[in-house]
């Protein structure tokens, strides 16, 4: 069986996947796969330069400031990114032969289609919006900006087959506990 976990930004996906390796389950990162092949396959260099232009890569180096400011100047931007990476990601996971796997944005880009359950990991708005800013060094604007690329927290939830609270009181490991049981 395979399962995704996801999340909004903030929300401690990664988090809940760390503790998920104690239990000895290895969890495939999208968003590293992603930030992987972007640095390392030819093609998709050229296809984001071709998309983005020529300060795309810097030295051999993804300029991360031009590829943001693009990315959130419209929703056709994003998608036109979204439309280069995201079919490499899916084509990486397959291969890697992992069962779990983590991606923010598992419903949006459709990877959901390859797992045969998901786990949503929610926390409220403000909880995940102080860990961003504490986490990244940004503006709560930023954060605010960030989570518009992502479906809402509620919507996830209700298409995700679980639930992991992470709001910071809610006992992790007995949640993992109980989903580990149910998809063995």
């Amino acid at each position: 069986m395979k399962i995704g976990i996801t999340g909004g930004i903030g929300s401690g996906k990664s988090y809940v996947c760390k503790r998920l390796a104690r239990y000895g389950i290895e969890v495939y990162d999208c968003d590293a796969a992603a930030k992987r092949l972007i640095r390392t396959s030819p093609v998709i260099r050229r296809k984001l330069t071709e998309l983005i232009g020529p300060d795309t890569y810097i030295d051999g180096q993804l300029n991360k400031a031009a590829v943001a400011q693009f990315l959130l100047q419209s929703e056709a931007n994003a998608k036109a990114i979204d439309a280069i990476v995201h079919p490499a990601v899916f084509k990486d996971f397959e291969e890697s032969g992992m069962q779990w796997m983590e991606s923010a944005i598992m419903y949006e880009s459709g990877i959901y289609r390859l797992v045969d359950k998901v786990i949503v990991v929610t926390a409220p708005l403000e909880v995940r919006i102080g860990r961003v800013m504490q986490r990244d060094g940004i503006s709560r604007e930023k954060v605010l900006q960030w989570m518009q690329r992502q479906w809402a927290q509620e919507e996830v939830k209700q298409r995700a087959d679980y639930e992991i609270v992470n709001d910071g009181t809610t006992d992790i490991d007995s949640q993992i506990n109980k989903i580990i049981e149910i998809t063995k």
